[in-house]
């Protein structure tokens, strides 16, 4: 099995919430437009002011992905049971 990563985009503010709902949509759209076959993407609130946008890719498709849109980080994946 190929190693996962999640590249992630932070947002702060109190738009927050706001901001990275409307970045999983221009997410998804990259991921039809390209075709790729991936399909876990979401966006996490942690707090009033700080919540997150999110997609996990696989080795094969992270520098895709990296080079065209520029998370502000990555972590190793792990699927939790």
């Amino acid at each position: 099995m190929e190693r996962q990563i999640k590249l992630i985009w932070d947002f702060r503010g109190q738009a927050a919430a706001k901001t990275a709902e409307h970045h999983l949509v221009h997410l998804k759209e990259y991921i039809e437009s390209e075709k790729l076959p991936l399909d876990n993407t979401g966006f996490e609130i942690i707090n009033d002011m700080y919540s997150i946008a999110y997609i996990v890719v696989t080795d094969a498709h992270m520098i895709q992905i990296r080079d065209t849109l520029k998370p502000h980080r990555g972590e190793l994946y792990e699927v939790k049971l």
